[in-house]
């Protein structure tokens, strides 16, 4: 006879495959609005005749209102449960993707872009607390693993979809395609998605205000520790979705279509990271994978700006570019799972402020390629030199703030 621990345990296979069907489609929605557009961005730059650090700002305009959505979507579901705060503010994502579509000029789109990130937020920091409710030890590794692979493939699939969009539509309608995709995602909501946060569970002692469940995660070591890493890995991997439509598109003279390829070919290294870290965790802790792959990050970030500066050409950007890739598919379920699992009380809060340090971080670093660019360094040196900075951090805060030797080990 087997124990019901956690609510998630009692649910049949198909269930949990419905679960996992439905929260996927959440949480890649914030990140195909912040990349489905990528492609478009040299066609943004000539339609609306600015330059194109303009353009890169309504990525980071996308990203902050991500990050900003997050710190308040949280907390709020943790207050009211999950189910309302997920449809208004998708609602919110399908007026503000119809408000981008018809934008007239590059202010236009900006705002409406940051309240498509904000709207936007709700997907995948729902989804994570939702998961949390459900699970917890080794299942909760397993469940956060499916989402990680989902929102680790939808940043660098969504510019291959972006860009087969632009073969049949104008860059307006990729931002048309944003408010449907909104729409499907509140209506499964309805179908699909039960409260998982009984009223009783959102007075329980000792996390019932804000500020009790503030100071229950960030007095956590570990936690903060795991959320640095997390958000410097993520901030790396934007640095790449930020300066890869100039780099490759103007540098390297790639079409749209040989530019969604590329990310398509990237995409199979977050694949094959998540896959084989969510496996590792049965024999290796997950603070020892990000051991590895922090310092993995650091060599390829490294190996990008020497071979760049050395002349090597593509194929020296691309090699140690899908290896980053890759590392950061590794890390993804593990700083989730590591900054979930000892804050199942304080879930949506948790998975808040995880979410808004990487998407925070991301939209601060990933102009600064544009910065650099500016100033005259070549081709890739400003992406690699900013993913080596992005993992020594990552470095520093598992090693002297998370301390791996301290973690406790999962429970199955």
């Amino acid at each position: 006879m087997t124990t019901v621990v956690h609510p998630g345990d009692s649910l049949s296979g198909r269930e949990r495959l419905v679960y996992v069907l439905v929260l996927g489609a959440l949480t890649a929605l914030g990140p195909f609005t912040i990349d489905l557009y990528l492609p478009a961005f040299p066609t943004l730059e000539h339609d609306f005749d600015v330059p194109a650090a303009l353009i890169q700002l309504t990525l980071t305009g996308t990203t902050v209102g991500f990050a900003v959505g997050q710190l308040i979507v949280g907390p709020w579901s943790d207050k009211v449960g999950r189910r309302l705060p997920l449809i208004l503010a998708t609602g919110l994502h399908v007026v503000a993707s119809v408000g981008a579509a018809l934008s007239p000029d590059i202010a236009w789109l900006g705002s409406f872009r940051v309240l498509q990130g904000f709207g936007a937020a709700a997907g995948g920091v729902v989804a994570m607390a939702l998961v949390r409710d459900l699970f917890g030890g080794r299942p909760l590794v397993r469940m956060l693993s499916r989402l990680a692979l989902v929102s680790g493939l939808a940043p660098v699939l969504a510019p291959v979809i972006g860009s087969q969009l632009l073969l049949i539509m104008p860059w307006r309608g990729i931002f048309w395609v944003l408010a449907g995709y909104g729409t499907l995602v509140i209506i499964a909501v309805f179908l699909w998605i039960v409260e998982t946060l009984p009223k009783e569970r959102r007075q329980d002692s000792g996390h019932s205000t804000a500020r009790q469940r503030y100071h229950a995660i960030f007095s956590d070591r570990v936690f903060v520790g795991v959320a640095i890493v997390g958000g410097m890995t993520f901030s790396g991997l934007f640095a790449y979705l930020s300066a890869s439509p100039f780099l490759f598109q103007q540098i390297y003279s790639f079409d749209a279509q040989q530019y969604g390829l590329l990310f398509a070919v990237n995409s199979l290294g977050v694949v094959f990271g998540v896959q084989a870290s969510s496996r590792l965790t049965k024999y290796v802790g997950p603070q020892w994978i990000l051991a590895a792959t922090t310092i993995g990050m650091l060599a390829c970030g490294v190996l990008i700006v020497v071979l760049d500066s050395a002349g090597a050409g593509l194929w020296g950007i691309l090699i140690p570019l899908w290896f980053f890739i890759m590392c950061c598919g590794f890390s993804f379920p593990c700083v989730q799972v590591l900054g979930l699992n000892a804050h199942g009380h304080e879930a949506g809060t948790a998975a808040s402020v995880l979410g808004a340090v990487n998407f925070g971080m991301a939209g601060i670093v990933s102009p600064l390629v544009g910065v650099l660019g500016a100033l005259g360094l070549s081709d890739a040196v400003p992406m690699g030199g900013i993913m080596a900075v992005t993992a020594t951090i990552s470095v520093a805060a598992l090693w002297l703030v998370v301390r791996p030797r301290t973690v406790p080990p999962l429970t199955n």
